[in-house]
């Protein structure tokens, strides 16, 4: 899928923001097991432990390169992962999105 220059320039501007709300919602969630006084140490380690792996394999997914041809894969990724408002996404052109 071809994608307009309109909407690249839009897409590079909305995954820079959804990269960021990424990285907070993890960072929030990592700041949750690590205050969770319920579990042990070790415990709250693997809890931290997998949701690191499992997060960085999503924002591999949804983030890693910058390419055209990928663009529509990455936005729909990013929609999965709930992280751009229905204002940004009516930004694009019917023909993207």
């Amino acid at each position: 899928m071809t994608i307009s220059e309109s909407d690249w320039k839009i897409f590079k501007e909305l995954k820079t923001k959804a990269l960021e709300r990424f990285s907070q919602r993890i960072l929030d969630e990592s700041q949750a097991i690590c205050c969770n006084s319920a579990l042990s140490a070790h415990e709250r380690y693997g809890e931290l432990y997998r949701l690191i792996h499992q997060r960085d394999k999503e924002m591999a997914r949804a983030f890693d390169g910058l390419s055209r041809s990928k663009a529509h894969l990455q936005l729909c990724l990013m929609q999965d992962l709930e992280l751009l408002t229905q204002e940004e996404l009516a930004r694009f052109s019917k023909d993207f999105c």
